[in-house]
């Protein structure tokens, strides 16, 4: 089943696609929305790399990441991509700090998620460091349940997985 755009109740996503570039470029180079995640900031050539392989994996498997709009606005991304730690399908969101705090990443990341298990992933992972307490929370909240831990540059990560 292909997997298009798709509306919670406040937010809209749609598959990342070229014209996406300048956001998601600003969000990746963007540290308190980027900083955290695997690799860190990104440049405008990791972007436009990164969305390269987004715009593949929707192509293979008809779900991916996902931009995410409030009021026709560009707020971050979610999704899910293939982990190039091996650990398997993963969940991602990013949103730029001005619009955290409402609970717009876990209507996203909870939307995203639904989206790949209805693509057919029985198991999608989603890694936080163990005192990035927000995404922890919204892992959490969205059904995940922690099942590992690991170290990755000293910090203590935790990995969460949801099996559907």
């Amino acid at each position: 089943m292909a997997i298009g755009s798709l509306r919670t109740p406040r937010l809209i996503l749609q598959p990342v696609c070229w014209s996406d570039i300048a956001d998601i470029a600003r969000l990746k180079a963007d540290g308190g929305a980027f900083g955290q995640m695997l690799g860190g900031v990104r440049t405008r050539q990791q972007a436009e790399n990164d969305m390269a392989e987004d715009i593949t994996f929707w192509a293979r498997y008809r779900v991916g990441i996902f931009t995410i709009r409030e009021n026709d606005r560009f707020i971050g991304i979610t999704g899910v991509h293939i982990r190039p730690d091996g650990r398997g399908v993963g969940l991602r969101f990013a949103l730029f700090p001005w619009a955290r705090g409402r609970g717009l990443a876990h209507e996203a990341a909870n939307a995203a998620l639904n989206a790949a298990h209805e693509a057919g992933f029985e198991r999608v992972v989603g890694i936080a460091a163990e005192n990035n307490y927000p995404s922890c929370v919204i892992l959490r909240s969205i059904g995940m349940s922690l099942c590992e831990k690991f170290i990755r540059d000293g910090q203590i990560m935790q990995v969460y997985e949801s099996i559907r």
